[in-house]
């Protein structure tokens, strides 16, 4: 296919070629016509103007506020005359198509932003957008008939435009503000051939039969209420079994790689997050509340773990000799996430993150992330995820000076690189105390997820004037890392759920296995094996209900465990057991003991 080229990358910045030929922005990198994320950016933000093109011709009067590209696809947001839902779409996409055959080209212009104002002077969405443009000049673009407000980039005609989706209709609050008007949000996707388009709809088909809100809801694993509150997981007993198996490798794992359990207060004083910093630059995230007894002093529920385990480093006088010292707890926090983003477990208020806090002398820096990149292999081998890994360098709103972040920066990637590890750089997108590593993960249907990150920070040891003695008996500042490799486990089982569909491996199964007796002569022998297997931490259940044998096999096999066991007169007079095994989709007889050792096996993985 011959190579198009589209636009223009610099500095880290997409220009599309008629800025670029403009402005004469010479060198940078071409950017050329496919499904690189580049591209997609620029194919799917031309998508949304043509979509909202087609709106404008179908539902005259229709007035448009944002239409930006988001992960997967993209939306616009827009005030549509008369109904509209979902049976409207295939409508839309046809005059979508309509108007891509014509090859329209695509123009940009600038104005000043006062010129805008008469201009846009009667559409009050678009006055909206020009509150939140802080510059003097607006660019608008411009395709036939349609033109709007933007950034752009985009491709230089519309004819390139050519496989395309709108995917649904949703209401969205104009500027996410739940006081204003509810507009109509209408989101697509788009790629540069019909192949990649089936592939990614067809991904996003069995995404919906492995939706973790839909298989936690048929397995009993937890659930939400509004009543409690929302963003507020309630977990069921076998969910709470899930979570407590992962609990339980992860601890154990974190105890071999000489890390100290600690726990630390979900409550803390205002004056630690004004130190901290987080006052300043998280404020709007966190909860604060006032105690009376304390001179109505203001204190703020914890949105991390890392402030008490300072506070732990510094009780106590440290010597050198004890670096690196490596704190871990699975910490619960609070974060204040607006409805509009939350997202069953993905996306919560409550989460429990796998965290820990490594103190060590800035020379050991190098060897303790490649220590934590081991563990993150470790784990995500276990788990059966590829992964890549991304650095990312400070952001316009950070804390410290540039020489300390270029130090950090440089020590991540030199663990990377003496690993021999393929990486990503996010300009600008660190944490705003440190740089770091974000870990994305790959599930079994191809999506990639943001899971565990490992920041440097030389800020909080600072701000907090903590200190070890040296070999010279002289107080040196030690080095903070904060590692979370799951992310939160709130996070983890959700991709989890969708990644196994549901079958997760025995070593973290709520249930291993459900044991099914024929008749009433063999419950009490299920009991026992029952029994049995929980003494060797196996928990499984048994199905001895009224129903029949079959109703009740295929309720267990709807359960998704790893086995169904079933027990009749013959395999206790040959002590054998007939197995359903799920993940290998076999039937077998095996004799009794020797299954025990097998699943005992199955169960013990380590870290």
């Amino acid at each position: 296919m011959e190579q198009i080229q589209i636009a223009l990358k610099k500095n880290g910045q997409l220009i599309d070629l008629q800025t670029a030929e403009t402005e004469n922005i010479e060198g940078g990198e071409p950017i050329y016509y496919g499904n690189s994320e580049d591209a997609l950016e620029v194919l799917r933000h031309s998508t949304a103007h043509l979509m909202a093109q087609a709106m404008q011709e179908l539902f005259p009067g229709t007035k448009f506020f944002v239409g930006p590209v988001v992960e997967g696809g993209f939306y616009y947001d827009m005030r549509i005359n008369g109904d509209f839902s979902d049976k409207n779409l295939r409508q839309v996409e046809k005059k979508m198509q309509q108007i891509a055959k014509k090859k329209t080209p695509i123009e940009r212009y600038e104005i000043s932003k006062a010129e805008a104002l008469e201009k846009f002077k009667n559409d009050d969405l678009k006055l909206e957008v020009m509150k939140r443009i802080p510059d003097e000049t607006v660019s608008i673009y411009k395709q036939g008939d349609f033109e709007d407000l933007c950034r752009g980039p985009h491709l230089p005609h519309q004819g390139l435009i050519k496989a395309f989706k709108l995917q649904r209709v949703a209401g969205a609050y104009l500027g996410g503000d739940s006081d204003r008007e509810m507009l109509t949000r209408i989101y697509g996707t788009a790629f540069a051939d019909k192949e990649s388009l089936k592939k990614h709809l067809d991904m996003l088909k069995e995404a919906e039969k492995r939706d973790h809100r839909k298989l936690g809801n048929e397995m009993d694993l937890w659930f939400f209420d509004e009543k409690v509150g929302p963003g507020l997981p309630i977990w069921l007993p076998k969910g709470a079994t899930l979570r407590a198996n992962l609990e339980k490798l992860l601890f154990k794992a974190h105890l071999v790689r000489e890390y100290e359990p600690v726990k630390g207060p979900e409550i803390l004083k205002s004056d630690m997050w004004k130190i901290s910093g987080h006052y300043q630059n998280y404020k709007e995230n966190m909860y604060f509340t006032t105690i009376e007894d304390d001179n109505n002093a203001e204190y703020g529920i914890k949105p991390m773990n890392c402030l008490s385990h300072v506070k732990i480093f510094d009780h106590k006088v440290r010597s050198y000799k004890e670096l690196p010292l490596k704190f871990f707890e699975f910490g619960t926090v609070h974060r204040h996430e607006k409805s509009g983003v939350l997202h069953g477990l993905l996306r919560v208020r409550e989460f429990t993150q796998d965290d820990a806090h490594i103190f060590c002398m800035p020379s050991q820096i190098e060897e303790q992330v490649i220590e934590v990149l081991d563990f993150v292999d470790k784990i995500m081998k276990t788990f059966g995820f590829d992964y890549e890994m991304e650095i990312s360098t400070k952001p316009d709103k950070a804390i410290g000076d540039d020489k300390i972040w270029e130090i950090a920066t440089v020590s991540l990637r030199n663990a990377l690189n003496n690993l021999g590890k393929d990486y990503g750089e996010d300009e600008g997108g660190g944490a705003f105390y440190g740089p770091k590593i974000d870990i994305k993960i790959t599930d079994a249907i191809g999506r990639k997820w943001q899971c565990g990150t490992i920041q440097v920070d030389f800020n909080l040891p600072e701000r907090f004037d903590i200190h070890y003695v040296d070999e010279n008996n002289e107080k040196q500042r030690p080095v903070m890392l904060h590692r979370a490799i799951l992310g939160s486990f709130e996070r983890f089982t959700a991709i989890l759920t969708e990644h196994y569909a549901g079958e997760f491996p025995v070593f973290i199964a709520p249930i291993k296995a459900i044991i099914v007796p024929i008749s009433e002569n063999n419950v009490e022998y299920c009991k026992k094996l029952q029994k049995e297997l929980l003494f060797d931490d196996i928990k499984t259940e048994v199905y001895d209900s009224n129903d029949s044998l079959n109703k009740r096999i295929r309720n267990a096999e709807k359960q998704r465990v790893p086995y169904v066991i079933i027990v009749g007169v013959e395999e206790m007079t040959n002590n054998s057991l007939a197995i359903r095994d799920r993940r290998r989709k076999e039937k077998y007889d095996i004799p009794r003991d020797e299954f025990i050792t097998k699943i005992k096996e199955e169960n013990e993985v380590r870290l």
